[in-house]
């Protein structure tokens, strides 16, 4: 029953990459149609079927949905206002126009630090498309550095909450964690930046088709200045930052009205909407138009609707793979060879790409690492540490259509699913298998 799980997973894949890049079938329903012929052809119950893909896609949306309609409304405010290209100028006076994808690999992996990946990148993506389109470079380079960037500290690096409730199971130090984290992350965070430069450069993407050099300069006419084209990004991130730190073991904020406002206005869904808010002040003039069905926030809501509904079918697919149980049978088998520091990497990356969650392989592998830490002789804070590390690296490979960040990334981008897999799958594997190297090199002096 296992292998044909996999061959079963294998398959969907398959189904999947064929359907929508050779019969041009729309991945929404690629995606569902994957999710029950999977949970058919697995044996599972039909209840649970349903469940599964309702379940995963309504937590899907409740997770991401309004993060990316608020996302998307801010950038609509910055692109539409002039700001994202006044924020562009004024971060290529700064590294100038051949640096645009590392400043984005930079940005990034401090963002995702306290941000969710794909938070981070609803956020990022206007400063991204206006600076790619300013520096007159494709879209897929800075893209793809964008996500490999923040990918890296996404899956290694507390107060991201996989790493810290990995070192919760595995009694891991948590000081030790991030300090271990930072020292893999940052490599292999420049190895994806340059993978990104290599691969992404072989495929052109205009970021904003439709505007030509003379609309952006007529934009610019009447646009923001870039301190306050920032703010609506700015803010919401230094808010989510702060609920991140209110959450640590030692509770920095104490555990009264304060810890719980800034827990409030820290969430995700509040620190974007105060965003929202912040970004109706960019026009010059706002009027009623703006925010009407027809206007700009409209325009907004029906361009997050095609992405919300791909994104969440992709986890209407994941939910099915986990629910499924594949995650325990390829965990299991895994667990009973003995490679060193390479099994929690080769044990999340075969529970990733089985069922698409990160967060879910990190944790799923932590827990079946814990009792077999004493035998392989992980009992050190730095080996405990590293562990950790190892399994975030893991977490990483790969990244494809059951994941709803893999769905993100490329819809924001103006990707079909075919260029998804030569960009995002497979810089994951490049970047995930990179930090792995770094973790067994440093595990040769270091345990």
């Amino acid at each position: 029953m296992g292998v044909w799980l996999v061959v079963l997973l294998f398959l969907s894949v398959l189904f999947i990459i064929i359907s929508t890049v050779r019969w041009k079938l729309h991945p929404f329903l690629a995606l569902l149609f994957s999710a029950f012929g999977f949970g058919l052809l697995s044996g599972m119950k039909l209840p649970d079927i349903i469940s599964s893909i309702t379940g995963g896609f309504g937590g899907t949306v409740g997770y991401i949905g309004i993060v990316i309609v608020a996302g998307t409304i801010i950038g609509t405010f910055l692109e539409k206002s002039g700001g994202a290209f006044t924020m562009a100028e004024s971060v290529l006076k700064a590294t100038g126009k051949k640096r645009v994808p590392l400043a984005m690999a930079i940005i990034g992996y401090i963002v995702s630090i306290p941000v969710f990946c794909d938070s981070g990148f609803v956020i990022l993506s206007p400063l991204n498309k206006a600076l790619s389109k300013r520096a007159k470079i494709t879209l897929a380079t800075s893209a793809i550095a964008l996500s490999l960037g923040l990918y890296a500290t996404h899956t290694m690096v507390p107060p991201t909450p996989g790493p810290i409730a990995a070192a919760g199971i595995l009694n891991a130090d948590l000081g030790a964690v991030i300090m271990w984290g930072l020292l893999v992350s940052i490599p292999a965070m420049l190895v994806g930046w340059f993978f990104a430069l290599k691969a992404g450069s072989k495929i052109q993407i205009d970021p904003e088709p439709e505007l030509t050099e003379e609309a952006i300069q007529e934009k610019m006419k009447d646009a923001p200045k870039a301190a306050s084209a920032f703010l609506p990004l700015v803010l919401p991130i230094l808010l989510i930052l702060l609920k991140s730190i209110s959450d640590f073991p030692t509770h920095p904020f104490g555990d009264g009205a304060f810890r719980t406002f800034i827990g409030f206005i820290g969430h995700p869904v509040t620190a974007l909407m105060i965003g929202v808010l912040i970004a109706f002040a960019l026009p010059k003039k706002l009027d009623r138009e703006m925010l009407s069905t027809s206007g700009w926030v409209g325009q907004a809501l029906v361009n997050a609707a095609l992405i919300i509904m791909i994104t969440a079918a992709g986890g209407a697919f994941g939910k099915v793979l986990q629910n499924s149980g594949i995650a325990s049978v390829i965990g299991d088998t895994l667990a009973k060879a003995n490679i060193g520091i390479w099994l929690p990497f080769i044990i999340a990356a075969g529970i990733k790409s089985a069922q698409g969650s990160s967060t879910v392989a990190i944790i799923t592998t932590a827990s079946l690492m814990a009792p077999l830490m004493d035998s392989l002789g992980f009992t050190g804070v730095a080996a405990k540490a590293l562990v950790v590390v190892a399994i975030g690296a893991g977490s990483m490979v790969v990244s494809h259509a059951n994941d709803s960040y893999f769905w993100v990334v490329t819809q924001f981008s103006r990707m079909d699913v075919k260029t998804g897999y030569k960009l995002q799958t497979l810089g994951t594997l490049v970047e995930g298998i990179s930090a792995a190297v770094i973790v067994w090199l440093i595990s040769l002096f270091a345990l």
